[in-house]
């Protein structure tokens, strides 16, 4: 008997912006993959001085890959073929955990609950990326009462606890009172 099993890979990009009070677009650090790899091994950690050319460079939008955990592709492979009746994913979570992110992990390290940058029911669509409707897309911009230094996110199924779907850590993105922070998370399955 031949036997044939069909991969499906996540791909994702998630891009952030971020505007001040008055509605100006703040610079945002763009990591390189030197960066992110140093990062992912330990070796520097996500508060580490941020040298442009070396390390990234200065941009209006902060695109992020992630990913995916043990837990989403279960997630994915149960809402495919609708077992266990999963939850589907529509909240993005924030955070300031430092440890690089893996796919044993089941949530953020340290996720913020305070200061308008809780976790988020996100505007949830369908894009048309290479086919039509291939792509997911979850969308939400936080207004913060808070500053806070962030450097994790994760998208999940539920707005308290639920499965973590997909999890990254990245240079810190330092978010003030009052500032608005515009989050797309794309999922395109290919």
């Amino acid at each position: 008997m031949l036997s044939s099993i069909a991969q499906v890979h996540s791909y994702q990009n998630v891009e952030w912006r971020l505007t001040d009070k008055d509605g100006k677009p703040k610079k945002l650090f763009q990591d390189n993959r030197l960066f992110t790899y140093l990062m992912k091994k330990g070796i520097v950690s996500p508060f580490f001085p941020k040298i442009p050319f070396l390390l990234g460079r200065w941009s209006d939008k902060k695109v992020v890959r992630n990913l995916v955990t043990n837990a989403g592709f279960a997630l994915n492979a149960g809402l495919l073929c609708g077992s266990g009746s999963p939850a589907a994913v529509t909240y993005i979570a924030l955070g300031t955990g430092t440890t690089a992110a893996a796919v044993t992990d089941t949530a953020l390290q340290t996720e913020i609950a305070t200061g308008g940058l809780a976790r988020a029911s996100a505007t949830v669509s369908l894009i048309t990326t290479s086919v039509a409707n291939d792509t997911a897309q979850l969308f939400h911009t936080f207004s913060a009462t808070a500053s806070f230094a962030l450097t994790e996110s994760g998208i999940l199924n539920a707005a308290a606890s639920g499965t973590l779907f997909a999890h990254q850590v990245f240079s810190v993105v330092n978010v003030n009172n009052g500032d608005n922070l515009q989050i797309t998370w794309k999922i395109q399955e290919h």
